[in-house]
């Protein structure tokens, strides 16, 4: 009886450990990154049961979504002709292990937040750009990768170090420059490797450590001495490089069971070059025949002279061959790692057609590595527009609208969609046929110079590649019939300005101002710490923060300060063929993003007192809320009297003195004496952890602000006008 009690009674136990384990929600950051995530692939009809708004893919089901409970373990989108991009709230999913969005048509930046549990990414095969963000670093659980046929450039920062668990790796066909990274040398746990296609630079001697049994360097700028260890990888390619050769030297002992003739040994150039490590190639293609004296001139001589006859083709032709070889569908774009690839890959490559199709080579993927078989191509011609991105750099991130397009989403930019106006041009609300809503902002420019024009294709560039979630998000852009336009996501009208100084608006408690700070801090510091080149904002200002319908601060306007000199405003000597630079645009980046410190300074006061940054009609110093505040920041009694007054006696003494302390070290002025963001950044986040465990300590209830930054409930009135300034 005791017996069939303890039975029923561990039933019952696992019972109650179940059931609240199969009926548990997904956690909301989760379903808000699918949700995020689909609304940047454009809500594609084929990934059925996903939503924008709403849903839960653990208790529904939502296409290429794997649960264990109520956890999101793997995404798999391979093949759903997506395209979009990858959004920027990745990093919330926690729990998942798999991505696999491969062979979509996906652009723009890899996240720099990506999923921190992942254990196998594949991103091959899209329209990717950029460089590979620097979080990979703290990836440390990352088996497999692939980031193989995509438009990734620029030279590899030190982004392994620390991925020791990483086994398989594909970074071919892609556009990498410079030098491999130090960190390729830790890597200990790499087996499979391929970075075939690219333009790499320099010495192999990093991967001179690895236990590789797959290795594929092909058709790179590779120079110096093979390492001796490479003769023991089972499968090694490595033609098209300039390695050099050492002579009277022994030939490679190749592994038995796999003869030369599969190991792809190329004979490399004769060109010697200075050697890592003297280690001897093949002694084949080796051996120097001698001859006499006159022949040698001779043969010299008439090389000499082809030389010269075939210099000025080349030259002529260079420029195609470069393009033609990532259309070349040969033996070599075998070699790649199959990393669940299904069954294709489709990359879009330059040819000799018109100018108004493109060649699209469908590649079947390997099944293996170890037997090779020709490739199988067949080539479909599609009609697209031509896009000049080699020849102006343009955005593969934002996509190149019509004026046609534009007028037709905003109704001929009639005056029911007008949102605001800024000091850079109008602004319009613009509903698209498909349904979707963004702000088309209008810059109103001179007559711009052909160089002029290529700075705004500069700017829109840089803006076009910021993905940031506190970042308003640049989806494309029309540089047609003289018009420049700009096309962003659309962020409600509710302005940081409006919310704190109009009286329509209930106040901000004390922690939703903290956490808006936090946010504003997170844009600043990823345009000056993580974005490759650094930038700065040069413009930010309570107009340019919106606030969405879950109260987070975006930025807007962020690049666009160097189009000011180019806009009707500003003003143009006479005879001048071009606007006069900005004495700022001269200045160095570091100094710029000084002055970005001072302006988030002052914005830190208007979230404290509630006033605007001049008091006055005309911004002149004695109207300056700096100054204003300069000699009452250290002053207890002042500093009391200055807070807003629906917010005193909220605010913790000690938690007002360091605020007041990061106000007054952001507005020195000294640029030298202003602290980094990033050392902002972290004091304000052990603000907001401070003030939250006092509140827990004291009993208190956090209001609908501070329960989540993401709350769908607004104690926001809604506003009376219709102004859109910040962008």
């Amino acid at each position: 009886m005791a017996c069939c009690r303890c039975l029923y009674f561990g039933v019952f136990a696992l019972l109650v450990f179940l059931v609240p384990q199969g009926s548990a929600d997904t956690d909301n950051l989760e379903v808000q990154a699918l949700q995020d995530l689909y609304k940047s692939f454009n809500a594609p009809p084929q990934l059925k049961g996903w939503k924008s708004s709403g849903g839960d893919p653990c208790q529904e089901s939502w296409t290429g979504v794997s649960c264990s409970g109520s956890s999101i373990i793997q995404i798999k989108l391979d093949n759903q002709n997506i395209s979009g991009n990858l959004g920027y709230q990745l990093n919330n999913l926690i729990h998942l292990k798999q991505l696999d969005v491969s062979n979509n048509n996906i652009y723009g930046e890899i996240p720099y937040s990506l999923p921190l549990n992942l254990t196998h990414l594949n991103l091959a095969c899209n329209n990717l750009s950029q460089y590979i963000p620097f979080s990979l670093t703290s990836m440390r659980k990352i088996k497999h990768l692939n980031l193989s046929h995509n438009f990734l450039t620029g030279p590899i920062g030190n982004v392994f170090t620390g991925l020791s668990l990483l086994n398989e790796m594909d970074l071919s066909y892609n556009q990498f420059i410079g030098d491999l990274p130090s960190s390729f040398g830790t890597l200990k746990g790499l087996s499979r490797l391929f970075l075939q296609h690219n333009e790499f630079t320099g010495s192999v001697i990093y991967l001179a450590g690895l236990q590789l049994t797959d290795l594929n360097i092909e058709d790179n700028h590779f120079s110096g001495i093979m390492p001796k260890q490479f003769q023991y990888i089972h499968n090694l390619w490595f033609g098209g490089n300039m390695f050099g050769k050492v002579d009277n030297s022994p030939p490679w002992d190749f592994p038995l069971d796999d003869p030369p003739d599969q190991q792809n040994f190329t004979s490399p150039p004769s060109t010697e070059s200075s050697a890592v490590q003297s280690y001897p190639l093949s002694e084949s293609g080796t051996h120097k025949k001698k001859k006499k004296g006159t022949i040698g001139i001779l043969v010299g001589g008439g090389t000499l002279v082809v030389a010269c006859l075939l210099l000025f083709f080349m030259i002529l032709f260079y420029k195609r061959r470069r393009k033609l070889r990532r259309q070349e569908s040969n033996e070599d774009s075998q070699h790649s790692l199959p990393l669940n690839i299904s069954t294709f890959c489709i990359t879009v490559c330059s040819s000799d057609a018109p100018d108004d199709s493109l060649e699209i080579s469908v590649i079947n993927s390997p099944k293996g590595l170890k037997h090779f078989h020709p490739a199988h191509t067949k080539f479909v011609r599609v009609n697209r527009r031509r896009s000049f991105a080699k020849k102006s750099r343009m955005p593969i991130g934002a996509k190149l609208y019509t004026v046609a397009e534009l007028e037709l989403a905003t109704n001929s930019f009639n005056q029911t969609n007008f949102l605001g106006e800024g000091s850079l041009g109008t602004v319009f609300r613009a509903e698209f046929p498909d349904g979707q809503v963004f702000a088309v902002k209008c810059i109103s420019t001179v007559a711009l110079s052909l160089l002029e024009e290529q700075q705004f294709l500069e700017v829109i560039w840089n803006a076009s590649r910021l993905k940031h979630p506190n970042i308003i998000t640049l989806h494309g852009y029309c540089v047609e019939h003289g018009q420049h336009m700009l096309v962003y996501e659309y962020v409600r009208n509710l302005s940081l300005d409006q919310a704190l100084h109009t009286e329509a608006y209930i106040p901000l408690s004390w922690g939703l101002r903290l956490k808006i700070a936090l946010g504003i801090a997170r844009a600043l510091n990823y345009l000056h710490s993580i974005c490759v080149p650094p930038l700065a904002h040069r413009n930010l200002k309570s107009a340019n923060v919106l606030l969405d319908e879950d109260l987070i601060p975006r930025i807007s306007d962020c690049c666009l300060a160097v189009l000011k000199p180019l806009t009707i405003n500003s003003a143009r000597p006479e005879g001048s063929e071009t606007v006069t630079p900005d004495p700022e645009d001269i200045q160095p980046v570091s100094s710029k993003q000084k002055d970005d410190i001072y302006a988030f300074g002052v914005l830190l006061l208007e979230l404290l007192t509630g006033r605007k940054p001049f008091t006055g009609f005309e911004a002149k110093e004695e109207n300056s809320l700096v100054q204003w505040a300069s000699s009452r920041l250290h002053d207890t009694e002042s500093l009391d009297e200055m807070v807003e007054p629906a917010l005193r006696k909220t605010i913790p003494p000690k938690a007002l003195s360091r605020f007041a302390d990061i106000v007054s070290l952001c507005t020195q002025g000294e640029k030298r004496m202003r602290p980094t963001i990033s050392e902002i950044m972290e004091s304000v986040t052990d603000m907001i952890e401070e003030y939250r465990r006092m509140r827990k300590e004291a009993g208190t209830d956090m209001d609908p602000y501070e329960r989540s930054f993401r709350s769908t409930h607004s104690r926001f009135m809604e506003s009376p006008t219709a102004t859109y300034m910040s962008i």
